[in-house]
């Protein structure tokens, strides 16, 4: 091998040593952003990471609510009609939460079962479920009776 072949072929390993470190640093960089979204059937079948941050979807199960009269914190369950999650949250709560509706929590899963979140989002209007709680609620056996807009 010559010597003006032995310098490109250097040049080219240290390219490609360059490029893969950069995709492992940004691979890596972006598993602990990404952030999954779960239903309470996925949270039954699966144990999640505790450290993990995750949004879970449903729709709160009727007689579930409960709130402290002395704080903002309020538990609730999510349900998907096949099995429920119970989630604590303490917070103010959107002004369209309430029982039967969709709802979407970020937060983790802690030790005891319970998801603690740290946001809850709900449905905006009364036609608009979110996608992923469609999907969800459609794989689990239970259509929504609302659709999505067009």
């Amino acid at each position: 091998m010559t010597p003006t072949r032995k310098k490109r072929l250097t040049l080219v390993g240290l390219i490609v040593l360059g490029v893969s470190a950069a995709t492992v640093v940004a691979i890596t960089a972006l598993q602990d952003n990404m952030m999954f979204f779960v239903t309470p059937s996925d949270v039954h079948a699966q144990t999640l990471p505790h450290d993990r941050q995750i949004r879970l979807g449903g729709l709160v199960a009727d007689g579930t609510v409960s709130r402290d009269p002395d704080s903002l914190a309020v538990t609730f369950g999510v349900t998907d009609g096949a099995h429920d999650v119970m989630v604590s949250f303490n917070g103010i709560l959107p002004d369209l939460f309430r029982e039967g509706q969709g709802v979407i929590a970020h937060g983790f899963m802690d030790d005891s079962g319970t998801f603690q979140a740290h946001e809850v989002l709900a449905r905006h209007d009364e036609t608009y479920m979110p996608p992923e709680v469609m999907r969800a609620l459609e794989e689990a056996g239970h259509p929504p009776e609302v659709s999505m807009p067009q």
